[in-house]
């Protein structure tokens, strides 16, 4: 008979670790920077698809093939790193300004990685993409990120990095 409770007591303990425990964060709300574009809004940050990891292609882009691109992204960004942006499906490059956000998942924050700023004007074409952007970069910590890339104050892609140095 004192097996009964001593097994419903080992059940309950069981499923009370299962479920308190989980690898993933719990969604809560995200809280943007109060200097943050007023056109990134947090509805952005539920369209983040994280098995949609980047890839290279062209030898030495990671990003979206054919539509957005990073040449530098491999490299240790922990403490700085020069990225240079590539993007497709762009017309009047020049008069078009690329703004990115970082978001980090484990933590659910949002950061501004660029180091002059939230926005940066793009040049003409370069590797085969139509517009291009030098920058510097710092990623706040690391782990998976979610780049968002807005062209002209509207969501243009999602780049998804494991950035670990």
């Amino acid at each position: 008979m004192k097996k009964i409770p001593m097994l419903f007591i080992l059940l309950s303990m069981f499923l009370f670790v299962v479920g308190c425990t989980s690898d993933k964060r719990v969604d809560s709300q995200i809280i943007l920077p109060k200097d943050i574009p007023s056109f990134v809004q947090e509805k952005d940050f539920e369209t983040i698809d994280w098995d949609k990891k980047a890839v290279t292609f062209d030898n030495n882009i990671i990003g979206n093939e054919n539509k957005s691109g990073v040449i530098g992204a491999d490299m240790p960004s922990l403490n700085g790193q020069k990225w240079m942006w590539h993007l497709w499906g762009i017309e009047n490059s020049r008069k078009t300004t690329l703004t990115v956000v970082g978001f980090h998942k484990e933590t659910g924050t949002v950061h501004q990685i660029l180091t002059t700023g939230w926005t940066i004007g793009l040049g003409g074409e370069n590797n085969g993409a139509d517009a291009h952007a030098p920058s510097s970069v710092k990623i706040p910590k690391p782990g998976e990120w979610a780049i968002f890339l807005y062209t002209d104050e509207k969501l243009f892609d999602i780049l998804v990095y494991e950035i670990n140095e």
